[in-house]
Parts: C-alpha cells; sequence; structure tokens
C-alpha cells in the first residue's frame, strides 16, 4: 500500500444525487479493492485510480478547508463518502473522517456515511451525540464468504459489518442496508437472506443492480431478468415488512462523472 499526501482547494463538493447536497470525500482510492467498484474510474486523482487499491491520497489539509467552507455554505445533508469508502483502513490513524464528522454535525449539517467497515463504531459517540442529523449504511452484497472473498478481497467481512449495523441500530442511530451491486449469478439468489436479514435488524434496504460502466465482469444481467429480480425484491420486503428503495442509477452517474467543486 502506497500512502500519497495532497492539498486541496475545497472540502465540500456539490452532489447530484437526490438525498445530498454535497459530497465529502477524505482520501482518493480504496483499499477495499471491490472488484465491481466502478468509482476508480470518476476518481480525478490518476495514480489512485490507474493503481485502484494500491494508492491511497490522503488530503492533509482536509480540515482546515472544511473549517472555513462551513462558515460560509448553506446547510445541508453531506454524504460521506462518494467515490470512496470513509472508514477504509487507513482512517484509522489519519482521522480525517471523524474530524470532519465532527465539524459537519457540530456546525448543523446533516451527515449520511455509506461504508464497508465496523470502523464507524469507532465513532459512536459522536454519531450518538448527533442521532437526530445522522444516518449509517452498511453495504451487504452477499453473505457467503466465497462470494465475499471474490468480489471485495480486502473489505471486512459481511458477519463484521451486521454486526456494526445491529450496534448501531441498537443505540438509536438511523440505519439502512445496501444491497448491492445485484450481480446475475453470483449473489442475485441471496437477496430474500438479506432482506429478511435486514427485517430481524429493523432497517431500511436500498437496492441496485450491477452497472458495468466500463468494467467488466462478465455476469452482466438482461432487461428481462433485472425486472424479474425486482419483483422479487419489492413482494420479499413487502412479506417483511420493511421500506425498501430502488437508488436510481442516473443520479449515481452523474455524482461520480462530474464531480463538482463548489467553488
Amino acid at each position: 500500500m502506497v500512502l500519497k499526501e495532497i492539498d486541496v482547494k475545497t472540502a465540500l463538493s456539490k452532489s447530484k444525487l437526490r438525498e445530498l447536497d454535497y459530497s465529502l470525500n477524505p482520501y482518493y482510492g480504496c483499499q477495499f479493492s471491490c472488484l465491481y467498484c466502478y468509482a476508480r474510474k470518476f476518481t480525478p486523482h490518476e495514480e489512485a485510480s490507474n493503481r485502484w487499491g494500491e494508492v491511497i491520497v490522503v488530503k492533509r489539509n482536509l480540515v482546515e478547508v472544511l473549517l472555513k467552507e462551513v462558515q460560509r455554505v448553506r446547510r445541508g445533508t453531506v454524504g460521506l463518502s462518494t467515490i470512496t469508502d470513509p472508514y477504509q483502513p487507513v482512517e484509522g490513524s489519519r482521522l480525517l473522517t471523524r474530524r470532519s464528522l465532527e465539524i459537519l454535525l457540530s456546525k448543523d449539517f446533516r451527515v449520511s456515511i455509506q461504508t464497508k467497515s465496523p470502523l464507524v463504531l469507532r465513532d459512536l459517540d459522536v454519531l450518538v451525540r448527533h442521532r437526530e442529523r445522522v444516518d449509517v449504511g452498511f453495504t451487504v452484497t452477499t453473505l457467503r464468504e466465497e462470494v465475499w472473498r471474490r468480489l471485495e478481497p480486502g473489505a471486512p467481512g459481511p458477519k463484521a459489518r451486521i454486526e456494526a449495523l445491529k450496534r448501531l441500530r441498537g443505540e438509536g442511530i438511523d440505519t439502512w442496508l445496501f444491497m448491492g451491486p445485484v450481480i446475475r449469478g453470483m449473489n442475485d439468489g441471496e437477496v430474500r437472506d438479506i432482506i429478511v436479514l435486514a427485517g430481524e435488524i429493523g432497517t431500511r434496504i436500498v437496492y441496485d443492480k450491477f452497472n458495468e460502466y466500463g468494467i467488466s465482469l462478465g455476469l452482466r444481467g438482461d432487461k428481462g431478468w433485472w425486472e424479474a429480480k425486482e419483483r422479487e425484491i419489492l413482494r420479499s420486503c413487502e412479506e417483511v415488512g420493511i421500506e425498501c428503495h430502488s437508488e436510481v442509477e442516473d443520479w449515481i452517474h452523474e455524482e461520480r462523472r462530474r464531480f463538482l467543486p463548489l467553488f
């Protein structure tokens, strides 16, 4: 793993996702190296993009820049993060996510976190203190170890994610489970099991299919397959009695494509 440091001019970026006003990415690159991840295609740092999972870029002055920005931008919802996992291993020592979280929540911003890492529990004190303005989503792509190791070789295992999700839910944090990407022939047979698990935890589901965006796994599903699978997902959510939403791919694609600076 190669760590590099850069200085940035902005911390917050405008978001094109419906539920977010801003995005904040403390790092470029991601140590989790998920096989299906298309964030590398929209990462503006060339070396981190080309050597995905090998090079992590730390925005060393991020906190100082953020402290200035929160004084002059309108309040809104900030996504942590949209092109990298905010709780990948480097966060354990650099603390950029935690420090950013403290600043944003203390200044009355709302924060939406998406991660695959139980490291988020380290910041439980901050999350509980501001629970009315924070939500945390865990990506659970599969419950099977062999599929996890193939698809997400550097990420924490699904059992650890689920236990962390339960802990957060038990502390009264607003949580959600991202079931995605759903990949034909890989994890599409697990959707009901994951939905049942979400029901047991008492958390809502957000789901999405695999969109290649230039990354080929040779497993892309056709339109008919996805329409049938989506009916199964919605039916299972109704039977289990949990809230279930599709993540709209056009907003996701626009977010990664444009990555607009605020200033």
